[in-house]
C-alpha cells in the first residue's frame, strides 16, 4: 500500500469523521442567551491551511503517524529522501490582556472615546445610505418604528442622537444606521482588531470588480465616507464605563428581532433578545454605564464640549438631548469658488477663537504627495506683540472631517504659527489611536508642499497687491518671515524674496525688496550692502555711510537684532554677497574717483579760487604715508589691550576713525540679554575682543594727535582712548557709555581752563581778530600742570 493510500484510508475512517465533526469549524448553535468570549481577528485565532483546508490548531490532536513528515511505506529499507514541509503555526494572543491594552493604554485622553463611538455611528449611517443608493435596501421600507413590525410609509432620518442621564450615570449614543444581526455582533464586536467598516468597503470593491468596474466610482465614494479602519475604536468605551450594552436592529431584515450585546470588558460578552419593554428602532444604541470617577461624561455641557471639539463636522446631524450640536459645515471640502466671504469669516472666527476679520484666505486642494484639502487664514493681527507669549500652531489636522490632532506642530513649520486653518487628508496614514500621523516621511513631504503653497500665495500677494502686502501683512508678520529665513533653510531663498527694508536712497518708511535693490545696483557692484543702526537718523549719520555717500551707492538699513541675524544667515541673494557696511576692504575706488571728477568739474565752473584754497589747506594738514604709518604703529602700541590692528583708509571724510570687521553690535546686545536672563552678572559679561581701527589721515584730530604724541604723550593717550570709544559707540559695541565720562570731564576741564587763560570764549579770537590762539605746546603744558595739581591734591 502506498503512502497516499494509507493517508486516504486513515482520513476516511470513522475516527477521522468524528474528529472533523467536533472541530471548531462548525457554527455555534443559537440559544436564547449566548455567552461568548472576545477573540482576535482571524490572523490571531485558529488558522486554516489554504492548501489542505485543515485547521492547524487541531493538528496537535492527530496521531503521530499522521503528523509525521515521513511517508508510510510497505517496503522495507530506508525511505526515499523527500524535502520536509514546514509546519505553519498561527500566532496566539492573550485576549484578556489585549483587550486591557486596547482599553487602557491605547489612547492619550479618555474623552477620545466619544469621538470613536460617534465615528462608528457615522459609519453605520454611511453604510445604510450607500445600500439605499445601490437599491439593496429601500429608503421607505418597513423599519419597525413602533417595535412591532408594522409598515411605515416614511423613512427614519439618518441621524445620531446622544442622551445623558446623570441620575443613572449613563451615556447613550444612538444611530439610525444599518444596524447589526447576531452574526455581525459576534464578528464586529466580539472580534478585536476587526473593522466592520473596512470589511464593508472591501466587499463593495469586490462587488464593483465583479460587475466589471461599473460601480468603481460608487465604491470610491463609499470609501471616502467611511471613517473606521482599525477595529478597536469601539472598545474605547471601556475606558469610562464598567459595562457596555449595544442594542441593535438590522435594517436589511424587516422581521429581525432586536438584540442586545453586553460586556463588562473582562474577556466575555453575552447576546440576548432585547426585552419588549425597551424600544429599539432601526440602527444601534450604545449604552455606557459610566464608572463613578467618570461621571463627568454624563454631564450635558461636558459632552457638548467634546462633540464640538472632535466631531463638529461629521456629515450627519448630531443631537444631544434633543438639541443639534454640529451646525457648521466642513467648508474646506467644498469647491473654493463656491464659498462666500461671509462663510469664510464665520468659519475663521470658529476655528481661531478670534473676533477680527481674516486678512487673507487660502483655500485649495492638492493631490501630491497626498490627497489634501486645506483652508488657511491669515488673521489681521497676532498676539505675540502684546506680550501674550509665544503662539501655538494654528492649524489642525482632520481625516474625513474628524479631528485627529488639534493645533498640530507637524503640518507647518514653526514660523507659520500665525496661520490658522484646517488640513484634511483621507490618505494620511494614522496611528491606531488616530491621534497622530504615522508615516513621518510622508508627513514631511506634506509639510513641504503646504509651506511652498503658503510662500507662493504670499509672493503672489506681494506682486499683485503690493500695498496690502507692505502696509498690512508685512508690517504685522514680517518678523515671522525673518524667523523662517533663520530656521527653515529649505525655504530660505524663497522667503528672502518676501523681505522688505528701508534704504539710504528711499524715504523714511519706504520699503524695498531685495529684488528691487538688485535691479537698481550699478553693473560693477557685486555685493548687497547693509548697515545696522537703532534708527534711520543714526544710520544716515554713521561714519560708515560716508564712503557710500561719496560713491552714491545704496545701503539697506536694518534696525533690529533679528534683521542682523537674517543677513548673517542668508549670506547671499541671487548670487550676490550680503556685506555689512562696517566690513573692511569695501571697494569704492572706482565709483569715488568717478564722483570726484564730476564734483571737481562742477566746483571749477563755480568757484575756482575757493577750490584751490581748500585744496591747499587739505594738503597742509594731511599726514604723509610715512607719518600715517608711524601714527598707526603708535596707536596700536598705545592701546595694545584693545586694538589688534591700525591702518589708514580713504572711506572717511568727516570722521577721524572707525572700527571694522567687528562683531555685530545687535548680536552682542542680544547675547547680553540672554546672559542677564540666565542670571549672569557683571563677571559673566562677554569680553569685547580686540578691534581693527581704520583712521582718516586727512582728519584734523588725527593730524593734531600725531603732532601731540611726542610733546605730550599723556594727553595724546587720553585722546586716543576717546577716539577708540567714539568708534565703538558708532559701531554699537560700547557696552556701557558711562565708562568714558571721567575722561570726557577731564578733557572738557582742559578746554575750559585753556579758554579762561586766553581771556576769551571758546572758538573766538581776542581783540581785533588777529590775535592768534595759544600754541598747542603752551596749552598742553597748562593741561599737564593742572593734572599734576589735581593729582597732588588727591594724594594730600
Amino acid at each position: 500500500m502506498t503512502s497516499n493510500q494509507v493517508v486516504k484510508a486513515v482520513t476516511s475512517s470513522s475516527w477521522a469523521r468524528r474528529l472533523l465533526a467536533s472541530s471548531s469549524l462548525r457554527q455555534p448553535r443559537r440559544s436564547h442567551l449566548d455567552v461568548g468570549s472576545f477573540r482576535c481577528s482571524s490572523s490571531l485565532s485558529h488558522h486554516v491551511n489554504v492548501n489542505t483546508g485543515q485547521n492547524t490548531n487541531e493538528r496537535r490532536h492527530e496521531p503521530h503517524y499522521y503528523r509525521s513528515s515521513r511517508p508510510l511505506s510497505s517496503t522495507s529499507g530506508p525511505p526515499p529522501e523527500q524535502p520536509q514541509q514546514a509546519e505553519e503555526i498561527a500566532f496566539q494572543a492573550e485576549t484578556r490582556q489585549l483587550l486591557d491594552i486596547v482599553t487602557h493604554s491605547l489612547y492619550t485622553d479618555k474623552e477620545v472615546f466619544l469621538r470613536e463611538l460617534v465615528s462608528n455611528a457615522s459609519d453605520a449611517l454611511e453604510k445604510l445610505r450607500h445600500l439605499q443608493t445601490a437599491g439593496e435596501i429601500s429608503a421607505s421600507r418597513d423599519d419597525g418604528v413602533d417595535g412591532g413590525g408594522d409598515a411605515s410609509t416614511s423613512s427614519i432620518p439618518l441621524e445620531i442622537r446622544i442622551t445623558t442621564d446623570e441620575a443613572a450615570n449613563t451615556l447613550t449614543i444612538s444611530d439610525t444606521g444599518v444596524g447589526m444581526t447576531r452574526e455581525e455582533m459576534v464578528s464586529n464586536l466580539g472580534t478585536i482588531a476587526r473593522s466592520g467598516s473596512k470589511a464593508f468597503v472591501q466587499e463593495m470593491n469586490m462587488k464593483s470588480q465583479m460587475e466589471g468596474g461599473g460601480g468603481g466610482s460608487s465604491a470610491a465614494a463609499i470609501g471616502q465616507g467611511i471613517i473606521g479602519k482599525f477595529g478597536v475604536g469601539f472598545y474605547s468605551g471601556f475606558m469610562v464605563a464598567d459595562r457596555v450594552d449595544v442594542r441593535s436592529k438590522p435594517a436589511a431584515a424587516a422581521d429581525a428581532e432586536a438584540l442586545v450585546w453586553s460586556s463588562t470588558g473582562s474577556g466575555s460578552y453575552t447576546i440576548s433578545p432585547l426585552p419588549d419593554a425597551i424600544r429599539q428602532d432601526r440602527g444601534s444604541s450604545i449604552v455606557l454605564h459610566l464608572r463613578p470617577e467618570c461621571n463627568d461624561y454624563a454631564n450635558e455641557a461636558t459632552v457638548e464640549k467634546i462633540l464640538k471639539r472632535y466631531s463638529n463636522f461629521v456629515g450627519f446631524p448630531i443631537y444631544l438631548n434633543g438639541n443639534r450640536v454640529n451646525t457648521l459645515d466642513a467648508i474646506w471640502l467644498h469647491d473654493p469658488k463656491s464659498v462666500s466671504q461671509e462663510t469664510h469669516a464665520a468659519f475663521y472666527k470658529y476655528i481661531s477663537h478670534m473676533y477680527d476679520e481674516p486678512l487673507d484666505t487660502l483655500h485649495f486642494r492638492m493631490d501630491a504627495p497626498l490627497d489634501i484639502k486645506a483652508l488657511f487664514y491669515i488673521p489681521s493681527f497676532h498676539q505675540e506683540k502684546y506680550g501674550m507669549g509665544r503662539m501655538e500652531p494654528g492649524v489642525s489636522l482632520y481625516c474625513r472631517k474628524v479631528l485627529i490632532e488639534s493645533k498640530s506642530p507637524d503640518i507647518l513649520p514653526e514660523w507659520c504659527r500665525f496661520v490658522k486653518g484646517v488640513v484634511d487628508s483621507e490618505d494620511l496614514p494614522l496611528s491606531i489611536s488616530r491621534e497622530k500621523p504615522q508615516d513621518t516621511k510622508l508627513v514631511g513631504k506634506m509639510r513641504k508642499a503646504l509651506t511652498r503653497k503658503i510662500i507662493s500665495h504670499l509672493a503672489n500677494m506681494a506682486k499683485k497687491d503690493t500695498d496690502k502686502y507692505k502696509t498690512e501683512f508685512y508690517r504685522e508678520y514680517g518678523f515671522f518671515l525673518k524667523e523662517g529665513v533663520c530656521q527653515d533653510y529649505e525655504s530660505q531663498q524663497a522667503l528672502s524674496k518676501l523681505l522688505y527694508f528701508e534704504t539710504s536712497k528711499g524715504m523714511a518708511g519706504e520699503l524695498v525688496s531685495l529684488d528691487e535693490y538688485v535691479s537698481r545696483c550699478p553693473p560693477e557692484q557685486k555685493d548687497i550692502y547693509y548697515l545696522y543702526a537703532p534708527s534711520r537718523e543714526l544710520a544716515l549719520q554713521s561714519p560708515y555711510m560716508e564712503g557710500f555717500a561719496k560713491s552714491n551707492r545704496e545701503v539697506i538699513f536694518i534696525y533690529t537684532a533679528i534683521d542682523d541675524f537674517v543677513m548673517a544667515n542668508l549670506k547671499t541673494f541671487e548670487g550676490r554677497n550680503l556685506t555689512s557696511a562696517d566690513r573692511s576692504g569695501i571697494d569704492d575706488t572706482g565709483e569715488k574717483n568717478k564722483d570726484k571728477k564730476n564734483n571737481d568739474g562742477d566746483d571749477k565752473s563755480k568757484d575756482g579760487d575757493d577750490d584751490e584754497s581748500a585744496s591747499s589747506e587739505n594738503k597742509n594738514i594731511k599726514l604723509t604715508t610715512t607719518e600715517a604709518d608711524d601714527f598707526c604703529a603708535w596707536f596700536q602700541t598705545t592701546l595694545s589691550a584693545k586694538v589688534s590692528q591700525c591702518r589708514t583708509t580713504d572711506r572717511l571724510t568727516s570722521s577721524p576713525a572707525v572700527v571694522t570687521d567687528n562683531e555685530s553690535g545687535a548680536m552682542r546686545r542680544m547675547m547680553r540679554m540672554v546672559e542677564t536672563s540666565d542670571g549672569g552678572g557683571e563677571f559673566n559679561v562677554m569680553p569685547l575682543p580686540k578691534q581693527t581701527v581704520e583712521i582718516n589721515p586727512e582728519h584734523e584730530i588725527i593730524v593734531g594727535m600725531y603732532r601731540l604724541k611726542e610733546r605730550d604723550p599723556v594727553l595724546a593717550k587720553v585722546l586716543a582712548e576717546q577716539v577708540l570709544d567714539n568708534c565703538l559707540v558708532a559701531a554699537g559695541l560700547l557696552d556701557d557709555g558711562r565708562s568714558m565720562l571721567p575722561r570726557l570731564n577731564d578733557l572738557m576741564l582742559c578746554v575750559v581752563k585753556s579758554a579762561s587763560e586766553q581771556g576769551g570764549s571758546i572758538g573766538e579770537s581776542g581783540g581785533d581778530g588777529n590775535t592768534s590762539s595759544p600754541s598747542s605746546e603752551e596749552t598742553e603744558e597748562k593741561n599737564v600742570d593742572s593734572e599734576a595739581t589735581a593729582e597732588k591734591s588727591k594724594k594730600e
